[in-house]
């Protein structure tokens, strides 16, 4: 029985190093340079951890150890694969749902399809090797998954790895393409929210061009790729005057505005100052300029009026007043702030007017509240005042008066001294 077992298990030993052979890493181990990159990365590698080895992409036979063997084209080698033929090869395995449900049911199979619909996969198609293809946004020898900090698609990565071709002047100046979208981009809230606050849910590169799709969006979609994260103001921008005239210049309302890379946190001062974005198309005197005059000094007022209540509901709190209903009631004043400015989409006083309104209600409220909570702070320092004068007369007069007490006892009891014979009736 005993027998039976060992060899039993010297058989699955010998099974498990049988296939577990790889004349690829063997002989790439032992050579120097770039050529022992591949095995070095590979280890790291998500098809690696996953079963995946060389033959799988390159083909040959990784059982023979004679290279011309292991390489022989007769057993499917492939050597480097031409650029034109990544997507493809990639799609053997990424398209096919059974395979890739195995490994992960959420993973889409689409890919190729979408890439193919892309200016990356159209010019690929078509014989331009200078695109992007997967491995140049994946990696080659060490892809990783997307939620790996160190994979070139990471959130906080990706605009770095489309800045690679996309920052190359001269590679871009055969697309007539703007080389700057990096730096245009890095001076951004979307940048700011995403590198500075660690937000991986703010918009890098894939969120708005697609990732596999990758095509920049055209006029008429412009409002509703901002639209997925920015609803209420397309909602609001898409019932404003605004919509139809842009409609028919040709022009996409969020990036005349905003712009698309740099897009910088909205102010008043965009509404109303001489170089704002409003005077591009209206001047000061004209129905538009006085709208966005109107709406710049209302949302301006509210928001002064926010600073005003909160600076002394902040000096009443340090005091150690009780008011924290006040600054519970004060976070609706800003609420009211950003529909306000949200409503700015409108390009409606009105529209803005309503929340700005409610807002001034709010904070005069919470200023009344901190003025009357320092106000108790300071009746209650004068009785605080009064209570300290009494208690040090208070605290005066026992002395005084144990001082004056004790002064008439030492009288009392001194003895009494005589300069006669000491006979009481003087004789």
């Amino acid at each position: 029985m005993k027998t039976i077992m060992v060899a039993s298990w010297l058989a699955m030993l010998m099974s498990i190093c049988l296939a577990a052979k790889d004349s690829c890493v063997t002989c790439h181990q032992g050579l120097e340079g770039v050529q022992s990159d591949p095995v070095r990365k590979f280890t790291n590698d998500i098809h690696h951890r996953h079963g995946f080895s060389c033959a799988d992409c390159h083909g040959g036979d990784p059982q023979r150890d004679d290279a011309d063997a292991a390489m022989s084209p007769a057993r499917g080698f492939r050597g480097k694969i031409p650029r034109t033929a990544v997507p493809q090869l990639c799609a053997r395995c990424h398209s096919d749902a059974s395979l890739m449900h195995k490994y992960n049911p959420r993973q889409r199979v689409d890919q190729l399809a979408q890439y193919l619909t892309s200016n990356h996969g159209k010019r690929l198609t078509a014989g331009d090797t200078a695109v992007a293809n997967c491995v140049d946004c994946h990696g080659v020898h060490d892809i990783r998954t997307t939620k790996d900090p160190l994979s070139p698609v990471h959130p906080l990565r990706l605009p770095e790895t489309c800045a690679r071709c996309h920052s190359d002047a001269a590679r871009m100046e055969k697309y007539k393409l703007s080389p700057t979208v990096l730096a245009d981009y890095q001076t951004s809230v979307h940048w700011r929210a995403l590198a500075d606050r660690g937000d991986l849910s703010a918009p890098s590169c894939a969120s708005c061009h697609g990732n596999h799709g990758a095509a920049p969006p055209h006029v008429g979609e412009v409002a509703a790729v901002c639209g997925t994260c920015h609803v209420m103001m397309e909602d609001l921008y898409r019932g404003s005057p605004h919509k139809p005239i842009f409609d028919d210049m040709g022009v996409a309302g969020c990036v005349a505005c905003h712009e698309n890379h740099a897009v910088m946190h909205p102010t008043p001062e965009l509404l109303n100052s001489e170089s704002g974005i409003c005077a591009n198309c209206h001047d000061a005197e004209s129905a538009g300029g006085k709208t966005a005059a109107g709406m710049a000094k209302l949302i301006g007022e509210l928001s002064s009026q926010i600073d005003r209540s909160k600076a002394i509901l902040d000096r009443a709190r340090r005091s150690g007043m009780e008011v924290s209903p006040a600054l519970l009631r004060q976070t609706e004043a800003q609420e009211q702030l950003v529909k306000a400015r949200v409503a700015v989409h409108a390009f409606r006083v009105d529209a803005v007017g309503a929340p700005v309104q409610e807002g001034l209600a709010i904070t005069r409220e919470t200023y009344t509240a901190g003025l009357s909570a320092l106000e108790e702070l300071d009746r209650r320092r004068t009785g605080l005042l009064f209570s300290l004068v009494a208690i040090g007369l208070t605290i005066l007069g026992l002395w005084l008066w144990i001082r004056n007490f004790e002064r008439k006892k030492r009288s009392l009891t001194a003895p009494v001294t005589s300069s006669g014979s000491g006979d009481p009736l003087g004789g």
